[in-house]
C-alpha cells in the first residue's frame, strides 16, 4: 500500500503545464529566478539539471559552433573582434546582410580555398548592381585584412582586387 502512494518532489522544483499542454519543470530557489529543466523528468540527465540549478548554476548546452577553419567560423571570430564594434550600426547591419548570403555558399568552405578568383567571380556576379558589388568587397577586405592581421589567414584574397567601375552618367544638372 505504501508503495503506491507517489513520492514526493525534490525540493524547490515545481510543474507546470505550457499552452501546448505539455508538463514544464522549473528550480526556483526562494525567490530567486526560475531555471528551467529541459531534460525529460526522472532521467539522469534531469537529476544533473536539477543539482547544478539548486547550486545556482544551470547547466547551459552550448550552441552548435561552426566548423573550426571554415569560413563561418572565422565570421564569428570577426564579429567577437574589436574590429567589428568599431563599426557603425549601420554598416554591421549591411554587412551582416552580406555575409548571410556569402554563408549560404561559402559558410562551410574551408578559409584556404576561398582564394582572390573565388572573390573576383563573387564581385562579377554582382556586376548588375557596381554600388552591392563595391560593398560586398568592402565587407570581405574588412574581414579578410583583420583575419591576416590576428594570424588566421596567410594571404589576403581580397588584395589587389579593383572596385567595379561606376557608371558615367550626365551629372547633375544645373539649374
Amino acid at each position: 500500500m505504501i508503495d503506491d502512494m507517489p513520492r514526493p518532489r525534490p525540493p524547490h522544483l515545481h510543474r507546470e503545464v505550457s499552452r501546448h499542454g505539455k508538463p514544464v519543470w522549473y528550480v526556483r530557489v526562494g525567490k530567486g529566478p526560475r531555471i528551467r529543466l529541459r531534460s525529460e523528468y526522472g532521467t539522469e540527465e534531469f537529476q544533473r539539471e536539477y543539482h547544478a540549478a539548486v547550486a545556482g548554476k544551470p547547466m547551459v548546452k552550448a550552441k552548435a559552433g561552426a566548423t573550426l577553419g571554415t569560413f563561418a567560423w572565422l565570421y564569428e571570430r570577426y564579429r567577437d573582434s574589436a574590429n567589428w564594434r568599431e563599426l557603425s550600426l549601420a554598416t554591421r547591419r549591411q554587412r551582416e546582410n552580406i555575409f548571410s548570403h556569402v554563408m549560404e555558399t561559402a559558410g562551410k568552405q574551408p578559409i584556404e580555398r576561398i582564394t582572390t578568383a573565388a572573390i573576383v567571380a563573387s564581385r562579377d556576379a554582382r556586376k548588375g548592381t557596381p554600388a552591392q558589388a563595391r560593398n560586398f568587397l568592402d565587407a570581405m577586405r574588412g574581414l579578410f585584412r583583420w583575419a591576416k592581421e590576428a594570424g588566421f589567414v596567410k594571404d589576403d584574397p581580397t588584395f589587389g582586387v579593383s572596385n567595379p567601375k561606376r557608371k558615367k552618367g550626365a551629372g547633375f544638372l544645373m539649374w
